[in-house]
């Protein structure tokens, strides 16, 4: 009988690395973005989801939005240009990346 280590088979690892945050913690401070991916939303159908990867204090993060702007803004910067630094304020009833 055959074991499982016999399929040579490896994890596929998810490229999102980091515990999962609140954006209400990160509001205001500065993180380091090192990379995003777009999804469908699980709570809002026929919309999409930001997984943002991020460092903040040393520490990884990760954290799901649908925040509109945000989604629209991120996927304006240059694949090239990551890692960036930048702050998430709330902007009246949106959030925004400065």
């Amino acid at each position: 009988m055959k074991k499982f280590s016999d399929f040579k088979i490896k994890p596929e690892i998810s490229s999102m690395v980091g515990d999962k945050i609140n954006i209400a913690r990160v509001l205001n401070r500065e993180i380091l973005v090192t990379n995003y991916k777009l999804g469908p939303s699980k709570h809002q159908e026929n919309s999409q989801c930001l997984h943002l990867e991020f460092e903040m204090n040393g520490n990884k993060h990760v954290l799901f939005t649908g925040g509109v702007i945000l989604i629209q803004m991120i996927q304006k910067v240059p694949k090239g240009e990551f890692p960036f630094v930048t702050t998430i304020v709330k902007e009246n009833e949106y959030y925004e990346f400065t």
